[in-house]
């Protein structure tokens, strides 16, 4: 399971952040790529499993996945590229550039004020 590795490098980010901060951490924001393949439920319950007991135990993971993009090469046109219809949406050409898949990566830790 992938996503018990992905949550124990969250976890170890986090943590380190909270000693920082010496504040506890509520939420949490994560953004993916369409290959990162991260199931958001199995994420939140590996990271719940792993927080049990520490410092970042009840924190809401919130996971943002990001389009992949494409590139038209007749056209030139940026677009999502969508499995079910593989070609520019402005000229119909079906031969395209995949661009770069975004990475998974941990945005934003909100802290508890008080």
């Amino acid at each position: 399971m992938h996503e018990m590795m992905v949550a124990q490098s969250l976890f170890g980010l986090i943590s380190a952040e909270t000693e920082k901060q010496n504040a506890k951490p509520v939420n949490a924001k994560v953004s993916c790529g369409v290959f990162s393949m991260v199931n958001d439920e199995l994420l939140s319950f590996a990271f719940e499993t792993i927080a049990k007991g520490t410092s970042c135990e009840g924190i809401k993971l919130h996971v943002e996945h990001k389009p992949l993009n494409a590139r038209c090469k007749s056209c030139d046109k940026l677009f999502e590229f969508d499995i079910t219809t593989p070609a520019c949406p402005k000229c119909q050409c079906k031969d395209f550039d995949l661009l770069p898949d975004e990475p998974l990566m941990l945005e934003e830790i909100e802290f508890q004020t008080e």
